[in-house]
């Protein structure tokens, strides 16, 4: 299972980390022991895009409906995702990656968003590979945030209602410097996309595996990979690829 050769276009693959919590549980663990393995799984899973040439990936990592979580469980995760990117960053630096943190930051706690827009600001000249971490992110607020900064511009009369397409949308995401996302992967067995990215995955490729995040690995990637490499990806048209 270590051998892949893709044979479709791969530019973006998006994933859904869930299971983190149940990992755990089923250790007799914390479920902070869970998100703590999760963090440092995305180690793998990116260097494994690297390595298979795709060009960005992103992750869904704190949505806009987790703050109904535990403060304590909250608190863990934001100073590990800030132990995370001080450490990626010298990574970033030396893959030339871009980071992009997809989501509206204000939020969280300050030394967090220090840490974030740092990343941000450090890498923003890079293009050989992108990593999107999705903080604070829900696809409605999204698309709200998007829908207002039209409606503005219109507004002001710099841009003409009739003007308006998809396009314009997208590029008012906080995704508007990706590519399109070609595969979305969700792990723990769930099937929803639970607010993700819901204009971005209009033609994407679903994959769900019953694999917990943590227990995510390189191998357990490739043969998602594989299965992406046999659908027919027709685009509403019939034509196969």
């Amino acid at each position: 299972m270590d051998k892949l050769n893709l044979t479709k276009p791969l530019n973006h693959v998006a994933f859904i980390m869930d299971g983190n919590g149940r990992w755990a549980n089923k250790r007799g663990l914390p479920r902070t022991a869970g998100h703590k393995a999760g963090v440092e799984r995305i180690h793998e899973i990116a260097d494994a895009c690297k390595e298979f040439n795709i060009k960005a990936m992103s992750l869904y990592a704190f949505s806009t409906e987790n703050w109904n979580r535990p403060q304590d469980e909250i608190d863990f995760l934001f100073s590990y995702i800030d132990i995370f990117f001080k450490k990626y960053i010298k990574t970033a630096h030396k893959d030339q990656t871009r980071i992009i943190v997809s989501g509206d930051i204000s939020r969280l706690p300050l030394k967090v968003q220090k840490t974030l827009n740092k990343a941000i600001d450090e890498t923003k000249d890079y293009n050989r590979f992108y990593f999107n971490v999705c903080l604070n992110y829900g696809s409605y607020a999204e698309l709200v945030k998007a829908t207002k900064e039209i409606a503005t511009l219109a507004k002001d009369n710099k841009l003409d209602i009739n003007d308006i397409n998809s396009e314009t949308i997208n590029n008012h995401l906080y995704t508007k410097d990706l590519p399109p996302v070609d595969l979305l992967i969700r792990t723990s067995g769930e099937e929803r996309l639970s607010n993700f990215m819901l204009f971005q995955l209009a033609y994407s490729e679903f994959i769900f595996t019953d694999t917990y995040w943590p227990d995510f690995s390189k191998e357990e990637f490739i043969k998602c990979l594989n299965i992406y490499n046999n659908r027919n990806r027709r685009y509403g048209g019939l034509k196969n690829e």
